[in-house]
């Protein structure tokens, strides 16, 4: 069938209590398996790109865009294109023409004011395209900002929490981080940082000023976590959600067992980011198919074994964040 939007699939699942799944793709063969998997469980998906994965193949959007797109067309389920943590202005400009209905746009790394300037700017580029613009926002905030899910660690999203957008910011937990996060001029650490939490309040303000269609919260969990160990702030969920009029969505998810899914789903989360439980899934299962056939060099007997496994990883996850809930 023909790709659908981002904006359509939000819109039916919040009315369902419910959520769509969204998948960051990096390879055909991801794309094949999230496409697969979302047939198998009989719901709708997103096929997410993001800046890292553009970047990776080269700096171009469109071969991945077309591949996702010509899978989107022969799928059994809706299927949308979203562009994911986009910080090039460049690559915002291509979304479109690309076939993508939607673009997370992210400068969460910035002190506030430039920020919101910077998103406000987006959204206007993006809604005279047509698409649908997501934002994230989140401060240091909480106790054991240097623990996640009861484990200590200094890393966030593969990157050294040290420095953001390309400063040194002080590490995450330490008193440079806590004395400087949110201070005029300052970059905040990233949303999704050990610790980091977003203020309801402020949340409104930005929803307000910026004019995203939808907000990207920061609730506890933690971009690349490979152990499904973290644990929500599902209070401050039910605050953002009474305070916001947009929905929401949670990044990190790959970290979240599957209790905390449904509870975040129940709470008003409405799209849910997943992309290292794909990769943990293939890696483990090409790891092992290679320990076991040492002398195989055809890449399709390997490979293979990686995109069943991701198959069955996009199955499950999208039967718990589609499950309608008990009347």
């Amino acid at each position: 069938m023909p790709l659908t939007t981002t904006g359509e699939l939000i819109t039916r699942a919040a009315a369902a209590r419910t959520a769509v799944p969204a998948f960051n793709i990096i390879s055909l063969e991801h794309v094949e398996a999230v496409v697969a998997g979302a047939e198998s469980a009989g719901a709708p998906v997103i096929l997410q790109v993001s800046e890292n994965a553009v970047r990776f193949r080269g700096g171009r959007l469109l071969p991945l865009a077309r591949a996702a797109t010509a899978a989107a067309e022969q799928a059994h389920v809706p299927v949308a294109l979203h562009l994911d943590h986009v910080q090039s202005d460049d690559l915002l400009r291509q979304a479109a023409d690309a076939g993508f209905s939607s673009v997370m746009y992210d400068a969460s790394r910035l002190p506030y004011e430039e920020n919101l300037a910077a998103t406000r700017a987006a959204v206007d580029l993006a809604h005279t395209q047509g698409m649908w613009i997501e934002a994230e926002l989140g401060r240091v905030g909480g106790k054991g900002t240097d623990r996640v899910g009861g484990k200590d660690t200094d890393r966030v999203g593969g990157k050294d929490t040290d420095r953001v957008g390309g400063k040194d910011t002080g590490r995450v937990g330490g008193k440079e981080a806590a004395q400087t996060a949110g201070k005029a001029g300052v970059p905040p650490l990233d949303a999704h940082a050990p610790g980091a939490r977003t203020d309801p309040d402020e949340a409104r303000a930005f929803v307000a000023d910026s004019g995203v269609d939808a907000l990207a919260v920061a609730i506890g969990s933690v971009h690349a976590m490979t152990t499904r160990t973290a644990s929500l702030d599902h209070t401050l969920l039910g605050r953002l959600n009474a305070a916001l009029d947009v929905p929401l969505v949670l990044h990190g998810s790959s970290g979240v067992p599957d209790a905390e899914l449904r509870a975040a789903v129940a709470g008003g989360i409405v799209k849910v980011n997943i992309g290292t439980a794909l990769n943990v899934a293939m890696t483990g299962a090409v790891r092992d198919f290679l320990t076991e056939h040492p002398d195989v060099v055809d890449p399709r007997k390997y490979v293979r074994a990686g995109r069943d496994a991701m198959v069955k990883t996009v199955t499950r996850l999208v039967g718990v964040l589609c499950a309608r809930p008990a009347p």
